[in-house]
Order: structure tokens, then sequence, then C-alpha cells
């Protein structure tokens, strides 16, 4: 049976540790797109590759490959059997936020990638920064509620340096009903930052979709307002600034 598409309504929390602590959190939506089954089963109440209030396109994922070119899911795929994994061939989830009024902006996107037997075979944390670059971490063999690391290479924040790690740890019920997806950066001296995003997962269908245009109509903008809202506050508590370094030559960090 196909699985169906969700949308997920919760929190975004972030707090700075050092040297000063800031702190924030937002109510939030976000979509959970079962990327194979979309695939065959095209039918459904998302809005794929075209315009509408609140949509999906391909093309703001992986490498920006259109639907024509077998969409975001064929460029994981081949991303997926270039790493020398060949056996996430089950439901793949796409935890993301989706375009709102034709405008988007993904400052993460987790790709939960099963095997057939539908045990978790790779989660690729998808990273976008405000400079339109974009970068991807390759967990392997991941486990849910398991701690993953990765050591960071992409500039994300001013206010955070490009060394340390991430200590990543994703939760999502056998039911689906819910998901946590947590982000932690510790820099040379310890830990620093502490993210998550998590939400409550109900079927999207037209009512939910109102639900979410009118709670939150101008989710877009206000993602990027928060973003540069809090570098303003960390800029006046004096928060350590880092110039933008070179991206990174690999596109994928393991």
């Amino acid at each position: 049976m196909s699985a169906q598409a969700l949308i997920g309504f919760g929190q975004v929390r972030h707090a700075r540790l050092k040297p000063t602590r800031h702190t924030f959190d937002y109510p939030t939506y976000f979509l959970m797109l079962p990327m194979r089954s979309l695939q065959g089963s095209p039918g459904t109440h998302l809005a794929r590759n075209r315009r509408a209030a609140l949509s999906f396109f391909d093309q703001d994922h992986g490498d920006g490959r259109g639907p024509k070119q077998g969409g975001a899911l064929a460029w994981l795929d081949e991303l997926l059997q270039a790493e020398g994994i060949l056996d996430a061939t089950g439901e793949v989830w796409l935890h993301c936020y989706p375009r709102v009024l034709g405008f988007t902006f993904k400052p993460v996107s987790f790709w939960y990638c099963h095997r057939a037997d539908g045990n978790l075979r790779a989660v690729l944390v998808e990273v976008n920064n405000t400079f339109g670059e974009r970068h991807c971490y390759l967990l392997d063999q991941p486990a849910f509620g398991v701690e993953q690391r990765a050591a960071k290479v992409f500039h994300v924040s001013p206010f955070c340096p490009v060394e340390g790690g991430y200590r990543f740890r994703f939760m999502l019920t056998p039911d689906m009903r819910r998901t946590v997806a947590r982000v932690d950066f510790d820099d040379a001296h310890g830990p620093l930052i502490q993210t998550s995003v998590s939400g409550e997962l109900e079927p999207l269908t037209p009512a939910s979709s109102r639900r979410a245009l009118w709670g939150y109509p101008l989710m877009t903008l206000g993602v990027i307002t928060r973003i540069h809202l809090q570098a303003f506050k960390l800029f006046f508590k004096r928060a350590p600034f880092f110039r933008k370094p070179t991206p990174p030559a690999q596109f994928i960090t393991r």
C-alpha cells in the first residue's frame, strides 16, 4: 500500500549556550513526503511541480533537476549509489519546508532512506545557507534515537565557526504520528548550539493545508525574517563573528 503525504505542525527551538546565552522558539509546519510512493501514485492532495498556495517542487532539492529528469528522488538514488549505499530501496521520507505562495527557503531538509524491509538505512541532511549554497551530510547506518556525528565543513551562520562537528538525533514514532529532528553543534571548545524541529504529523489534505496557510500565511518570509532578526540580536550581544569561508570542495560529507 502506498504511503500518504503528511504535514507536521510543531516548533523550531534554538539555544546558543555561550559566550552569551541566546534562545528562541517559534511555531512552524513542514511536509513529510513518501517520495517513492508519490513517484508511483501521483494522485495526491500535494501540489507538485505546479503553482499553488502550498506546493512542492523537485528542483528545490539536490542538483535542481526537474520531473523530466526523474526529480529529486532520482538525484538521491544516484547519490546513494555513488556513495556505495545500494540497499536503500524502500520508502524515502523527506522532511522539508514547502513552497508557500511560490516562495521557499529550506535551511535544512532530512531524507530518511529505508531498506526494502522498512528499516532505516541512511539519513541525508541537506543544508542550505542564505548565500544560495548547499551541502549534504550523509549518515550511514543510523538508528532512530541514537546519536550520529559528522564534522562541520559548511558555513551556515556568521556567528558559528566552520570547525568542530554536529550531533544528530532523530525520532519518528512507528505510527508516523510524531517526529523530532535534533541537531547540536560543538565547536573546538565544546557544545555551542542546540536546535530541534518537532511536530505532530497528520495527513496532508485540503483541510490541513488550509490550516497551515491560514495559521502561518507568510511562513517563508517568516523563516528568513527570523534568521536575520536573530542575527541582529547576536550582533548586539557581541557574539563572535566569522567571515564566510570558501565552500567545501566536496558536496557530500560522511
